[in-house]
């Protein structure tokens, strides 16, 4: 019983949490962190010299407004707006900075009333009576927000129960700006600083709303149709064509796709696997969660899909020609399949599998190498031979990597051991990529929680029919 349970908890690494990371070397992907930053910082501005009965209240005042800032803004992130999406290096960087702004938000809200919030000498932003009203909202939004956290955070909750748990961070918002607007502060809501709240309290309703009630229910996208699928394992290869005009792309980049079949209409994100050259478009799955072990087993062949994107500026290939290192884990290599025959060098790509011989990537990149389109170094695990950083300077060498552009895709620990490694090796460009959308810590067992909570219904069903007369 201990060992089974231990498995489920999987590893110390399935609970290890990965920081948010800038670009290493100023750029444009600064600024949108850059102004989430800002926007919280001068929040400070309005409180300072705010005093209560047992002293300055200027940092629980600062905590609870950069609270509400911070969420607001990870609202208007999650509407995966394209023309914001530079401003942070791509889309896979837009969410973890709205998945850090939200932490971020829950860690000040619990702050804001444990360092003496009570000022002294304020405005009220209401009647005394509608301020206690809120006040008693907001603690209950408090409670809200740190339950709806924690099962954000967790990985083994099923994708379906996170996505519509993850809707409902909007009430407590709500809650907690109501408060903010009715409380007693320095300054009055119609001044400078009033508004200045305001918007951004409008702005992240407003967002909620939008993502909640228009973008989840109304069509996006090009329309495709699936017109091959190949399940190999738990690998599911689908190939879509365009049912009018094609999304144009580049490689490396990814889409959302949604299907038309019962259980499946939940918009998922994965690499392009195809050329940009191609009409069709290709992805490769791997079939561990959930949602995509229901896609797996589903009637595709002419099922409709909804393809919204373009997304992501990861970029295989860099800027500069004479060396191009891909280095994949698992399906961490697709975006890589969509640069194959794009570069002016032959790429060296680094593959860690599990089991090579039934692996259908293997195939495939030994396919690209007997075709002189890439230079192939396997890492098989169940072989012993794990893909390591002194695994990267034994192929290159010391000085190898200097001038060179690498790219990473892949699981997280494995990308960022690698990238470490190739900055100190030289490489002139690192690159990586991660697009998990959802995040969180522990070990995948969606499959395994779902599988249970559908024995239990079936169990509760049966004992009510047992009990009918």
């Amino acid at each position: 019983m201990f060992q089974q349970l231990r498995s489920f908890l999987g590893t110390r690494s399935d609970w290890s949490i990965s920081l948010p990371q800038l670009p290493r070397h100023p750029s444009v992907g600064w600024l949108g962190p850059l102004v989430i930053f800002l926007t919280a910082a001068v929040s400070y501005l309005p409180f300072i010299g705010a005093t209560g009965d047992d002293g300055s209240v200027t940092l629980s005042l600062f905590a609870g407004a950069a609270s509400i800032v911070l969420m607001a803004w990870s609202f208007v992130l999650a509407l995966r707006v394209r023309l914001i999406e530079p401003l942070f290096g791509g889309l896979d960087r837009v969410y973890k900075s709205h998945r850090w702004a939200g932490v971020l938000s829950a860690v000040l809200m619990f702050l804001h009333p444990r360092i003496n919030p009570e000022i002294e000498g304020g405005i009220l932003g209401a009647s005394k009576n509608t301020a206690d009203a809120a006040e008693g909202l907001a603690e209950t939004g408090e409670l809200m927000i740190y339950g709806l956290i924690g099962l954000s955070l967790l990985r083994m909750i099923p994708y379906r129960w996170w996505r519509w748990t993850h809707k409902l961070f909007g009430i407590p918002f709500g809650f907690a700006s109501w408060h903010f607007y009715t409380a007693e502060k320095p300054y009055a809501n119609g001044s400078g600083w009033g508004w200045y709240f305001s918007t951004i309290m409008v702005a992240g309703l407003v967002a909620w709303v939008a993502r909640v009630f228009v973008r989840d229910n109304v069509g996006r996208g090009a329309r495709y149709r699936v017109v091959s699928h190949e399940l190999s394992g738990d690998l599911l290869t689908i190939e879509l064509a365009p049912e009018k005009t094609g999304m144009d792309f580049s490689a490396g980049q990814f889409a959302f796709l949604r299907f038309d079949l019962p259980g499946l209409g939940e918009p998922h994100p994965f690499s392009i696997a195809s050329s940009p050259s191609s009409k069709n478009l290709q992805f490769t799955i791997r079939c561990l969660g959930d949602w995509t072990k229901a896609l797996s087993t589903a009637e595709l062949m002419n099922a409709r899909v909804q393809v919204e994107g373009p997304y992501g500026a990861f970029k295989p290939s860099g800027k500069l020609p004479q060396r191009n290192v891909w280095i994949a884990g698992g399906v961490g290599i697709a975006p890589f399949l969509s640069a194959l025959g794009g570069t002016e060098a032959t790429p060296d790509v680094l593959f860690a599998t599990r089991t090579a011989d039934t692996d259908p990537l293997v195939a495939h990149l030994r396919q690209a190498e007997q075709e002189g389109q890439i230079n192939l170094h396997l890492f098989e695990s169940s072989a012993g031979n794990r893909m390591s950083p002194d695994a990267l300077e034994q192929l290159f060498g010391p000085d190898g990597l200097i001038g060179a552009h690498v790219a990473l895709c892949g699981p997280d620990a494995l990308v960022r051991s690698m990238a470490n490694a190739a900055r100190r090796l030289g490489a002139s460009e690192v690159h990586t990529e991660d697009f998990d959308i959802r995040s969180g810590i522990g070990p995948e067992r969606s499959v395994e929680i779902n599988e249970l909570a559908g024995q239990l219904a079936e169990s509760a069903r049966r004992s009510r029919s047992a009990a009918t007369p």
